[in-house]
């Protein structure tokens, strides 16, 4: 039986329509895939995950990038400097969101909808995002509360070496709230990277915005991985809102 997690390793996914820099540092880019067809198209904008570390990228996205382009959705899959990049963390990496947001209108094609999807801490900037770029947001498995993230994982974990306490405020998305955009939040319960629990509190917190999709026994990396059980249900959340 595969463990989704094996995401993280498998062979990289067949290369991307178009690469395209979104700004001046080597990591703001992002790969454009295409569905087949004449569009227009709509647009999910894809965040990867990692705990904001520098050792992830956009290589293990690709593969659900390459599964939603086969469902006729077209995928904009972003880099951004993460922690052990030079001007990685936060701000720099909440400053990078915002051009990747800006250079929407540049992309080559009109889509027809737009909606941004992240996971785990790309979940986090997804949220983040949404309420500054106006689009609805689907967030897997999303680091939603950096203080609770902070205080669970201590001092060195990653939350703390991503945003210092000062920070928390203006980057964590349920200190955000309301976001004034839809939201539907996938989570497995299984989940023993990011907790269940806190995605429970992040929707009711955010009062009638958010919606919870439940994944019953599952864990971190099946809402991402085209091959798990559960993807349909990612597939669906993203249908939703675009």
């Amino acid at each position: 039986m595969r463990d989704s997690a094996d995401i993280l390793t498998d062979p990289p996914p067949p290369a991307a329509d178009a690469r395209l820099v979104y700004g001046p540092d080597p990591l703001q880019f992002g790969d454009l895939r295409m569905p087949a067809g004449e569009g227009p198209f709509p647009l999910a904008v894809v965040l990867h995950g990692g705990y904001w570390k520098a050792t992830y990228n956009l290589i293990h996205t690709g593969h659900m990038c390459v599964a939603l382009a086969g469902e006729g959705i077209a995928t904009w899959n972003v880099e951004y400097r993460s922690v052990g990049d030079v001007g990685g963390g936060w701000p720099g990496t909440g400053e990078d969101m915002a051009l990747a947001t800006a250079f929407l209108g540049e992309l080559p094609l009109e889509p027809s909808s737009t909606v941004l999807v992240g996971h785990s801490a790309g979940g986090q900037l997804a949220l983040w995002s949404s309420k500054r770029a106006r689009l609805p947001v689907v967030a897997l498995a999303p680091v939603s509360d950096l203080r609770d993230s902070v205080r669970r994982t201590g001092p060195d974990g990653p939350p703390a070496q991503f945003v210092r306490e000062e920070h928390f405020a203006e980057a964590s998305p349920i200190e955000q709230l309301p976001l004034g955009v839809p939201q539907i939040v996938v989570h497995g319960t299984k989940d023993d990277s990011v907790p269940y629990a806190m995605s429970e509190r992040y929707v009711e917190a955010a009062a009638g915005e958010a919606e919870l999709v439940t994944l019953e026994g599952a864990g971190h990396f099946e809402p991402i991985d085209p091959q798990a059980a559960e993807w349909p249900r990612t597939v669906e959340a993203i249908r939703r809102l675009l």
